[in-house]
C-alpha cells in the first residue's frame, strides 16, 4: 500500500488532472525499474503471525533494521510504520506484511542486489528475535483474527469500508501478498500500448508466479487464491479495464475512470479524514461532505490514484500487478520478465501483436482461468502455456537487445533471470503444482512443513 503523497499545489484547473499524469513522460534514457515485494512474518517456534507489538513482533523488526542496518524512522501518530534508505522505503501491508519498495534502478542486476541485500537484512534481525519470513501470494494456515490491523489511518479507514463492499476486502489486506513492478513510459502513445500489452498479459504473470494454493490449512481450488481475492474486492477499483483498449483512449481517459472510482480518505496535518465512498468529482467542487468548502491539491490526487486497484494501474509510471509473492528467484523474475517485454521497442510490438485481437470477455476469462489453472488454463482457443511460452521468448530478445551488463561486465544481459520461468514453461510446472505435489507427498498433508522449505 503507498504511503501519503506530499508537495502538490491546488488543482485550479481540471487539466491538471491529465496533466499530472503526462509529467511522468521521460526520454528512454531516463527509464527505471522499481520492484516492490511483500512477505509474510511468522514466528518459528509456533508459525504464528508477527504481532505489531510485542517481543517477536512487526514493530522489533522495523526498529531492528533502523538500529542495525541504517534505515530512517517513517512514523504515523507515534507509531513506527516504515522506514526510508536511499530512495528505498520498508513500509507495511495491514495485516504486517513487510514490504520493501525498491528505489528506481537502471538494471534488473541492481533490483536483484537490492532484493539480497533487503532479504540479507530481514533475516539478520528476525534471526534475533526467532522470527521467518516466507514469500507466498496468501497466508498459508492463518485466520482473520490472528493478524494485527497495523496501526496506520488509512488501514483502519479501508478495513470498515472493505466489509460493506466486496467479499473479499479484508482478506486481501490481512492475507495476500505480491510482487510488482513499476515501469516508465516515453509519451502518451507509448504509456497507452504498455497499458494494454500489460493489462492483457497480466493473467499470463499470475499464471507463471501463481503461489497460493493454500487457505486456513488446507488446498484451497487455485493456484492463486491472492488473484481469485482480488477479483472479488471492490468491482468500482478493480479490474481488467477494457476502455483501456478503446480508441481514443490516453491520459484524459485515465482522468475520467480515476474520478469515478469512489474515495477512501483525504490526507490532512498527519491524519486520515474519512472520505469513504465519495466522489473526487463533488472534491473539485468544493463540495466534499467531509471537507466542505475545500478544494483538492495535486497531492490528494496522488493519493486518490493509489486507491484504485486494477491489474495494471498508471500514476507517474505503470504498475504491474498481477503476480503472486513468492520465493527469492522469482523476485527478481518478475521485473525481467515485463522489462524485457515493455522497455525493448521489437518486444513491445511482439507482445501487442500476440494479444492485439483478445476481446474483452477473453481477458476476463483469462484472469479467471489463470488463477484456477495456473498454466494449464484454457480460454476459447488461448492456451495459456503457449501464451507464456511465446511472452517469455518475447521477453528474453527484449532482454538481449537491451543488452546491459552485470558484474563489472562479466554477465553480458540480464537474460538470465528469467531461469525460472523457463524452467516453469518446458516443466508446466509453476511454484504452486510443486508445493501442491509436496503437499500430497513428502509433506503427508503436514502443511506447516511449508515454512522450513520456502522460508526466505
Amino acid at each position: 500500500m503507498s504511503i501519503p503523497q506530499s508537495g502538490g499545489g491546488p488543482i485550479e484547473r481540471r487539466e491538471q488532472l491529465a496533466e499530472f499524469l503526462a509529467e511522468g513522460c521521460k526520454p528512454r534514457e531516463d527509464w527505471r525499474i522499481g520492484t516492490e515485494h511483500e512477505k509474510f512474518g511468522y514466528c518459528k517456534d509456533t508459525f504464528k503471525p508477527l504481532p505489531y507489538e510485542g517481543e517477536r513482533s512487526i514493530r522489533v523488526m522495523l526498529e531492528g533494521l533502523r538500529d542495525k542496518h541504517g534505515w530512517s524512522p517513517v512514523e504515523e501518530g507515534g507509531k513506527l510504520i516504515g522506514l526510508e534508505k536511499g530512495g528505498a522505503n520498508v513500509s507495511l501491508e495491514p495485516g504486517g506484511q513487510l514490504e520493501l519498495s525498491g528505489a528506481p534502478l537502471e538494471t534488473i542486476h541492481e533490483t536483484c542486489d537490492e532484493v539480497n541485500a533487503h532479504l540479507r537484512e530481514v533475516k539478520d534481525v528476525a534471526d534475533g528475535i526467532g522470527a521467518g519470513f516466507i514469500g507466498l501470494g496468501a497466508a498459508p494456515e492463518w485466520t482473520h483474527d490472528q493478524m494485527d490491523l497495523m496501526p496506520k489511518g488509512r488501514y483502519k479507514l479501508m478495513n470498515d469500508y472493505m466489509g460493506r463492499v466486496g467479499t473479499m476486502g479484508r482478506v486481501m489486506m490481512r492475507r495476500t501478498c505480491t510482487v510488482q513492478v513499476n515501469l516508465d513510459f516515453g509519451s502518451e502513445a507509448d504509456m497507452v500500448q504498455k497499458m494494454r500489452v500489460s493489462l492483457a498479459l497480466q493473467p499470463v504473470a499470475t499464471a507463471l508466479f501463481a503461489n497460493s494454493p493454500f487457505f486456513e490449512g488446507k488446498p484451497n481450488g487455485y493456484k492463486s487464491l491472492r488473484s481469485m481475492v482480488w477479483r472479488n474486492l471492490d468491482a468500482a477499483r478493480t479490474g481488467m479495464l477494457p476502455f483501456v483498449f478503446d480508441e481514443g483512449f490516453g491520459f484524459e481517459a485515465w482522468v475520467e475512470y480515476a474520478l469515478d472510482v469512489p474515495m477512501y480518505f483525504v490526507y490532512r496535518d498527519g491524519k486520515y479524514v474519512n472520505a469513504l465512498g465519495m466522489s473526487f468529482h463533488d472534491f473539485l467542487d468544493g463540495k466534499l461532505p467531509a471537507l466542505p468548502g475545500e478544494t483538492p491539491t495535486l497531492s490528494d490526487w496522488a493519493d486518490h490514484l493509489t486507491t484504485a486497484f486494477p491489474e495494471a494501474r498508471m500514476k507517474k509510471y505503470i504498475e504491474m500487478r498481477g503476480a503472486d509473492g513468492g520465493p527469492w528467484r522469482r523476485l527478481c523474475a518478475l521485473p525481467a520478465f515485463w522489462v524485457g517485454l515493455m522497455y525493448d521497442q521489437t518486444a513491445l510490438d511482439g507482445a501487442w501483436d500476440l494479444v492485439k485481437n483478445w476481446t474483452p470477455a477473453q481477458h476476463d476469462a483469462l484472469r479467471v482461468a489463470a488463477s484456477v489453472d495456473g498454466l494449464q488454463a484454457q480460454v476459447t482457443g488461448i492456451n495459456m502455456h503457449e501464451i507464456a511460452r511465446e511472452a517469455l521468448a518475447l521477453s528474453e530478445a527484449g532482454l538481449k537487445a537491451r543488452a546491459k551488463t552485470g558484474a563489472g561486465g562479466m554477465v553480458p544481459d540480464e537474460t538470465h533471470f528469467l531461469n525460472t520461468l523457463k524452467e516453469s514453461v518446458e516443466s508446466g510446472k509453476v511454484p504452486a503444482d510443486e508445493m501442491l505435489e509436496d503437499y500430497h507427498g513428502k509433506w503427508q498433508g503436514e502443511l506447516s512443513r511449508i515454512y522450513g522449505d520456502y522460508s526466505y
